[in-house]
């Protein structure tokens, strides 16, 4: 009796809960309508407003376009009307404000490209003047050019200097070249090295592929314990292969050995090739030491050559009186560029109201400052100077590069 009444409760609170469960599913279904139809109203809505807003912004912007492109092609001759006070008849505003500055800047330019021309032309009349005073410093580089004679000896005693430290310079070269020939030894053996390492890599690679199948025999041999029984036999030959596995690994790890060994000797025979090529750039060294004393000689008769540049200073004082007549052409012509730079500082500080990427106004005023420029006369030819023999260059030496490498 007691059973019958356990299995009546439990069929009643069955019956609940299925009535329950058929309530909630009914209630889900109509929440779920409902909600699916709100979303298509919704939808609808959005694309209605969606429609209306494109047309109502679309007409200003195609306007607002048109007016832009007309003003970047240069068209500053056309009238913006506004008629509404939204955002687009605020763009359209911005816009015709913006063609109203055009306008103002583009006479405002005009009138200081006149006065810059003007400017110019003083600064070409000036500059036509220099010119022919010119002509009287050819006199006091011919002067110039005698002192450089007296010179010419010296010249040739320190090209004479030169020469030596030349041949130092290639003895120096040969024991770099010794140096790079050791460096080559050095390289061979370091290759010897890395071939070593490559045996090496492949070796591991074999251990890592013994490695992943031990432990795939190892995970067989785990099942066959677990079995056991009958099924235990097999755990006798995963033990077998596993122990076969072991002895490639242990003999694939005397090869490494050997190999590092190996790559170990190789590396103390590099070592002494190093050290040999250090005493190989000791020499080197020596040679350059000899380079130096050389160098002390030529410096010897650079003090010779002082006196004959005391004549050159003396030349390049006449120069200089001619010199300074021309800086009075000079301040003439830096106070008519300093018109043109107030001009152009009055420009710049009209169109800085605009950010530009350098537009067809602004490459078109070095055209119509070229073209208000009066032509300058070709200025006579100035005497040229005697020519001077060329003192012997000295080679650079070829082991520096050597050493850099090395």
């Amino acid at each position: 009796a007691l059973n019958d009444a356990a299995n009546a409760l439990i069929q009643l609170q069955l019956d609940v809960a299925k009535t329950e469960y058929q309530n909630s599913q009914r209630e889900y279904n109509r929440f779920f309508m409902v909600s699916t139809g709100l979303i298509v109203i919704a939808l609808i809505m959005g694309v209605v407003v969606g429609a209306w807003l494109v047309r109502a912004i679309s007409g200003p912007i195609d306007q607002a376009v048109t007016v832009a492109q007309k003003v970047a092609l240069g068209d500053l001759t056309q009238r913006i009307t506004v008629e509404s006070s939204d955002e687009t008849g605020k763009l359209l505003q911005a816009l015709k404000d913006m063609n109203d500055s055009l306008v103002r800047i583009v006479g405002e330019v005009r009138t200081g490209t006149e006065t810059i021309s003007t400017a110019s032309s003083e600064i070409a009349t000036g500059n036509l003047d220099l010119s022919q005073r010119t002509e009287s410093q050819a006199s006091s580089l011919e002067e110039t050019a005698s002192t450089m004679e007296e010179l010419t000896s010296t010249v040739k005693q320190n090209a004479e200097n030169a020469r030596q430290a030349n041949q130092l310079v290639v003895s120096a070269s040969e024991h770099a070249i010794r140096g790079g020939t050791v460096v080559g030894n050095v390289v061979g053996t370091m290759g010897s090295i890395k071939e070593s390492s490559r045996k090496i890599v492949d070796i591991i690679g074999v251990i890592d592929g013994i490695a992943f199948q031990t432990n795939i025999l190892a995970l067989n041999a785990a099942v066959e314990a677990a079995r056991a029984g009958e099924q235990g036999r097999g755990f006798a030959v995963v033990a077998a292969e596993v122990r076969n596995l072991a002895q490639r690994s242990a003999a694939a790890a005397k090869e490494i050995k050997a190999l590092i060994d190996d790559s170990v000797e190789k590396v103390e025979a590099g070592s002494k090739q190093v050290d040999d090529a250090g005493a190989t750039m000791n020499e080197i060294v020596t040679s350059v030491q000899r380079v130096a004393d050389i160098m002390s000689e030529i410096s010897a008769a650079s003090q010779e050559q002082s006196s004959g540049i005391e004549q050159v200073n003396l030349a390049i004082t006449q120069m200089d009186e001619v010199t300074q007549q021309n800086a009075a052409l000079v301040e003439q012509a830096a106070a008519a560029a300093q018109s043109m730079q107030d001009q152009a500082g009055n420009l710049s500080m009209v169109v800085s109201v605009f950010k530009v990427d350098g537009g067809s106004a602004q490459r078109a005023l070095p055209e119509m400052r070229a073209a208000a420029a009066p032509a300058v006369t070709a200025r006579p030819a100035v005497k040229s100077l005697p020519a001077k023999t060329a003192s012997p260059a000295v080679g650079p030496a070829t082991g520096n590069d050597d050493w850099e490498e090395f």
